[in-house]
């Protein structure tokens, strides 16, 4: 009767210690939406205020290339008999004393081409803030999933180290009253500080990982970050196509380089405007003392003789043209072999966890819980108890180490089209 009331607590407290370790944990800290912290990255990192400033002076060239030059102001005087000034003045008719401006007019055309250069080169750092934009986001939202992970794993080992804690009192129990070999007992300690080491090197991950997110925050590296939501399994229901065509319409830097293109465009058409001549005016006024002043009307034309340093200009900018394109090609490969190696992370992890979540772990949980039972009559000894233990408990790992990659290629492939899949 004693033998079958032990069997029967032993077994109670079992089962309501696997109860505990596959329920989620009661206590739920304080948690850090990601929405606030995406927010918060976006409006104080340094790498985006640092591509809206450039965008911010760049945008002030198109105002300066469509100017005019300054104009240019002489004065003088010319002398007759001295060298001083106003030697012969009003005596001498080549004696005065005067000034002249003088306005260089660019040709029709130049001007406006040169400022539409500047626009377009303008716009070109525009995507560059929007490319910083996602980039930080990315990299916030991957260090937001890793630590969300660390302590999805903790909470895992956290349970499972209970639930051993369980099964080595068990076996201390059974070992005194000679229903079990020392070894068991020995077995559950070692397993026990196993997982306090496991627990250990995630403390370690979750501190860096925290350390990470703070500085893509610009807080200091020590500053709280409080727990993430939990990672949670999502449907991934898009296309490899849908991606690509969503890259090629919003990808940040694709559009760069289709920007980089028409402003190489207009570079050969500002190099070929340079074979059309340039203009001056000028106008002065000169005192001749007694006599009547003189003026003076100028009109000047920059013959542009130089025909091989032009045609030079011009097959530089053709050749630009054609880097801005091959640039343009390089981009969309190098961007399509990107988004296929994380379309197939992606859409692999979900597939996973969905079958590690619903099929696998179940299952494993079954077995461990039928050695349990038999272990109590005899049935198993403990290291078949020991090696179910140790299933689940990897297989909860590997559940959420597939989440975490799964949502880390999501956030890639975010970046990567310029369009959010997860929210």
């Amino acid at each position: 009767m004693h033998a079958r009331t032990f069997r029967f607590r032993s077994s109670l407290l079992i089962l309501s210690s696997l109860a505990v370790a596959t329920a989620a944990g009661a206590q739920t800290p304080a948690r850090t939406p990601l929405a606030d912290v995406v927010a918060e990255a976006v409006a104080k990192n340094p790498e985006i205020v640092a591509a809206q400033k450039r965008y911010d002076a760049a945008r002030q060239r198109p105002v300066q290339e469509r100017s005019l030059p300054d104009p240019m102001v002489s004065a003088g005087y010319n002398s007759s008999g001295r060298p001083w000034p106003g030697a012969g003045l009003g005596t001498e008719p080549t004696a005065n004393i005067g000034f002249m401006v003088t306005q260089e007019l660019p040709y029709p055309g130049k001007r406006d081409l040169r400022a539409s250069i500047a626009s377009r080169e303008a716009d070109a750092d525009f995507q560059q803030i929007e490319a910083a934009r996602l980039s930080v986001t990315s990299r916030v939202k991957q260090a937001y999933y890793r630590l969300a992970y660390t302590y999805a794993v903790s909470d895992v080992l956290r349970r499972n180290r209970d639930l051993l804690d369980t099964l080595l009192k068990v076996s201390e129990n059974r070992y005194a009253v000679g229903q079990a070999a020392q070894q068991d007992v020995i077995k559950a300690q070692t397993q026990l500080t196993i997982l306090e080491l496991q627990l250990e090197r995630v403390r370690q991950e979750q501190a860096t990982r925290e350390g990470e997110l703070n500085a893509l925050l610009a807080r200091p590296v020590t500053a709280p970050v409080g727990r993430p939501d939990d990672l949670q399994l999502t449907p991934f229901d898009l296309s490899l196509d849908s991606l690509l065509s969503a890259a090629n319409e919003h990808a940040p830097m694709l559009r760069r380089d289709q920007i980089m293109i028409d402003r190489s465009r207009l570079g050969v058409d500002a190099a070929r405007r340079e074979y059309r001549p340039d203009f001056g005016v000028s106008g002065g006024y000169y005192y001749m003392g007694r006599m009547p002043p003189m003026y003076e009307v100028r009109f000047d034309v920059t013959i542009p003789l130089q025909r091989a340093r032009r045609a030079a200009a011009v097959a530089e900018q053709l050749s630009t043209v054609e880097q801005a394109r091959s640039t343009y090609d390089s981009s969309r490969l190098d961007l399509q072999g990107r988004l296929q190696g994380d379309f197939q992370m992606a859409s692999t992890s979900v597939r996973l966890a969905r079958l590690y979540r619903e099929t696998v772990l179940p299952q494993a949980r079954l077995a461990l819980e039928s050695s349990m039972s038999s272990y109590q009559t005899g049935g198993v000894d403990f290291l078949s108890v020991l090696t179910n233990f140790g299933t689940v408990l990897e297989y909860e790992m590997t559940y959420f180490d597939e989440l975490a990659s799964y949502y880390t290629a999501v956030s890639r492939l975010e970046e990567m089209t310029g369009t959010p899949f997860v929210h």
